[in-house]
């Protein structure tokens, strides 16, 4: 299928184009200037840094009154302790968990990296403030949930929702060449997203799978495509001062290799029958993460489907202009062949 595709030469221009495209998304949003947002965010990584080790039991019990709606469920459920609310000195559960958490090696060095890289969160909330203006802006009714940040000892708990708050691990944040990724076995194409300018487009894309979970039984891959291409349409629409390539996870290389060859990439798909196959087996591969697509040339990103379903989402507002933000993501999309006919989508 080699011959299908642009091989293209990577150059500084069009990398440069690549990111000038995405950031201009800001120019054509709207102002939202006047949407007042105050974040709420609390330190638990830096609270648990924090506490006395030969005092958990009485630290335990500070911690619980300043969190009373998230502890346990980080003790327990995220990282695993086995505490279950009994702070008392007799539950041998937080010296076998929580004392080897805060007074190991390898994980002080974690604690210690993250007060290196994030003293403070300022540039963090920056971005998600403005995110959430977006977001107030076409959903008005929406409230914003508190932020909490935590430290799961590289164990890939970057970002969550639970109940009424958002959780960023930022032990999941510390940088592309932060050694102890690969060591636990975290591939390279994933890690090198693991820095600060991925927090905001993780944090919203977490909202948004909240609200919209992805499904995969009994759908095809054009189905799957359009509901990855509504997801990153929605981060478009909120993050527009976020580069293309951040949001999507592509370096701009590969984003360039996309917009260059986009008919080819759909023609793979046409040619090979994949577009309404249900066998997940075959197709899942072209809507999660990846170091490439399968049958396609090394350039390719993986998750290609994601990017080739934003394209007929964009093409499909860009038809239907009518279609506001919240009735596009309401829209079902097992009636994908109707989405994919109105969006008189046309690759170039």
């Amino acid at each position: 299928m080699q011959n299908v595709f642009v091989r293209l030469q990577v150059c500084l221009m069009l990398a440069s184009l690549c990111f000038i495209t995405g950031c201009s998304e800001e120019s054509k949003a709207p102002s939202v200037s006047h949407i007042e947002v105050n974040l709420n965010s609390r330190r638990l990584d830096k609270d648990l840094e924090k506490l006395d080790t030969l005092a958990l039991v009485e630290g335990l019990k500070e911690l619980k009154t300043k969190y009373p709606d998230f502890l346990d469920f980080y003790l327990d459920t995220l990282m695993g302790f086995g505490i279950r609310g009994d702070y008392s000195p007799e539950n041998p559960a937080i010296q076998q968990g929580l004392y080897v958490f805060l007074t190991h090696p390898d994980f002080r060095g974690v604690f210690d990296s993250i007060q290196a890289h994030y003293a403070d969160v300022q540039g963090i909330e920056a971005n998600l403030s403005k995110g959430f203006q977006y977001l107030k802006y076409y959903f008005p009714d929406y409230k914003i949930p508190s932020l909490v940040y935590i430290s799961s000892g590289l164990n890939n708990w970057a970002v969550f929702t639970y109940d009424t708050l958002v959780g960023i691990g930022l032990d999941m944040y510390l940088g592309a060449n932060y050694p102890f990724y690969r060591s636990v076995g975290i591939p390279d194409y994933i890690s090198r997203r693991f820095s600060e300018p991925y927090i905001a487009p993780n944090v919203f894309q977490a909202i948004y799978r909240d609200w919209y979970p992805f499904v995969a039984e009994g759908r095809t891959l054009l189905d799957m495509m359009l509901q990855r291409g509504k997801e990153q349409y929605f981060l478009k629409k909120i993050l527009p001062f976020v580069a293309d390539s951040v949001r999507i996870g592509y370096t701009k290389p590969q984003l360039a290799w996309c917009e260059e060859n986009e008919a080819g990439i759909y023609n793979f798909f046409v040619k090979d029958n994949l577009l309404y196959e249900t066998n997940w087996q075959r197709i899942l591969r072209y809507v999660n993460d990846g170091p490439n697509s399968v049958g396609m040339p090394p350039e390719s990103p993986g998750n290609i489907g994601s990017w080739l379903g934003l394209k007929i989402i964009e093409a499909y507002m860009r038809e239907n202009p009518q279609t506001t933000l919240p009735e596009l993501l309401k829209m079902n999309t097992q009636d994908a062949q109707q989405i994919l006919y109105k969006s008189k989508y046309k690759p170039r």
